[in-house]
């Protein structure tokens, strides 16, 4: 192995929003995971905007002495994917590993995920074996999934599993990217030269609710395929040009069939009518809509609001990385 593909020290980011149940746990457990690795660590906690007591837990986890906890806490909530960007900007390791805070993908999953990474891999993605997730989540990734390939050509099986690791060269180039809305699976696998996805292991959620309802995995979808490609909008024209010229033939139908049979065959022509209406007002509106999704990206990427918002930054560990780098240019 050359010097190239040597990992020095591990980063580990993991978003947290009302998490405050599973928190302790999920800390004890990573910190526990961390250490078996042999190597330098820390642990970045981005809290996205809790309402409950995860905050607090997070700077009382980072204020103990020789913690390798970070805790970066953000005003308000930005989602998940911006709250992970955050804590990209915070790494100081060769290997960045991302993880949900709901313990559903075990942290004892890291020394293997940076096992893998060692063998020269830029990106290491995880199936979840044996998922331990409703029929609706599991159809609906599934879904997702499939649209994401087909868009991307990436053949990866699971994207929606954020236990993941990344050479720092591929975080270095995500931050770089100024797009406001970000799906960093995706994002990283455009900059990735050698990637591979192993199985993990999925259990059952212990603590808390899932923060993805109905209608956030509706945005999500939306987001995906507005910022995966333009393919929608030359969709949109076909299907425009097939129903325009579809309603061309049935007026020409409709025509002849009135000439035939007269008008009272249909009552008068005003069920076709409507119908026909409908389908073209249908259509439209879908049009429209999918239109909206890609002026408002681009409203939003003009604007060049940040992705995000510190408020605060807390951690013992990051005191001593400070200490450290002012001694090296005191050095130089």
């Amino acid at each position: 192995m050359n010097h190239v593909d040597e990992i020095k020290k591990v980063s580990v980011v993991i978003p947290v929003y009302n998490e405050q149940e599973s928190l302790p746990v999920l800390i004890e457990r990573t910190c526990n995971a961390c250490a078996q690795l042999n190597k330098p660590h820390e642990i970045i906690l981005v809290d996205d905007g809790s309402s409950d007591n995860s905050a607090a837990i997070m700077t009382e986890a980072a204020q103990r002495p020789g913690s390798p906890v970070i805790a970066v806490l953000l005003n308000r909530n930005y989602g998940q994917h911006s709250a992970i960007m955050a804590g990209f900007n915070q790494v100081s390791g060769d290997l960045v590993i991302t993880l949900d805070a709901d313990l559903q993908n075990p942290p004892e999953e890291i020394p293997r995920l940076v096992e893998v990474a060692e063998q020269g891999y830029d990106v290491v993605g995880t199936v979840r074996a044996n998922r331990q997730d409703s029929w609706f989540r599991k159809t609906a990734s599934k879904m997702i999934n499939m649209m994401i390939q087909r868009a991307t050509g990436k053949s990866m099986g699971d994207y929606g599993c954020m236990l993941r690791a990344y050479r720092r060269h591929i975080i270095e180039a995500m931050l770089h990217c100024h797009e406001r809305s970000t799906f960093i699976p995706i994002l990283a696998n455009t900059f990735a030269r050698r990637t591979v996805e192993i199985e993990v292991r999925h259990a059952e959620r212990e603590f808390g609710d899932s923060k993805y309802s109905f209608l956030k995995l509706i945005n999500l979808m939306y987001d995906l395929v507005t910022c995966l490609t333009t393919t929608p909008l030359r969709l949109l024209s076909l299907v425009g040009s097939v129903i325009a010229l579809g309603g061309f033939a049935l007026a020409v139908l409709l025509i002849a069939l009135r000439l035939i049979f007269g008008p009272m065959w249909a009552a008068e022509g005003v069920f076709t009518l409507f119908a026909v209406l409908f389908m073209f007002i249908g259509a439209q509106f879908i049009g429209m809509g999918l239109l909206g999704e890609y002026i408002g990206r681009i409203y939003n990427d003009v604007r060049a609001r940040p992705r995000y918002f510190v408020q605060k930054i807390i951690g013992s560990a990051l005191d001593e990385k400070k200490s450290t780098a002012t001694t090296q240019q005191e050095e130089e």
